[in-house]
């Protein structure tokens, strides 16, 4: 029961998350619906965890190289996906609430992503794995 749970709360912060996009985009003074391409970061975001959950087999080892790189990749996915509407705004193609907005949105969604992991990605009979 405690992984329903936890995948409604998981799921209501999906959507907080979606609502600051949305309403960055959508809202009558903003108007421009730029910002939306953070979606494929969000989408991209966990690719190379999950290459390098199925390229490393020693579960024991505290680290290898190839989830080092791992980690690398998606750090420089999270960071693009919080400096591109920053950029937006600097070159006035969105406004600077607009960009406010996007920014609280992927935080909201980041960390949701990262909860999803750290609830489903223990390996125990309520997984990820098994979906």
């Amino acid at each position: 029961m405690a992984g329903v749970k936890a995948l409604v709360a998981l799921s209501f912060s999906g959507a907080i998350g979606l609502t600051f996009l949305m309403l960055g985009c959508a809202l009558e003074d903003y108007g421009v619906y730029w910002p939306l391409f953070v979606l494929i970061f969000h989408v991209i975001s966990p690719i190379p965890y999950f290459i390098a959950k199925r390229a490393t087999y020693d579960s024991d080892a505290t680290s290898s190289a190839c989830r080092e790189l791992a980690y690398f990749f998606t750090t420089g996915i999270v960071v693009s996906a919080f400096g591109f509407p920053v950029i937006l705004a600097r070159v006035s193609v969105i406004k600077w609430g607009a960009c406010g907005l996007v920014l609280a949105g992927n935080a909201v969604i980041f960390l949701t992503i990262q909860g999803f992991f750290l609830v489903f990605g223990r390996g125990d009979d309520f997984s990820w794995e098994q979906w």
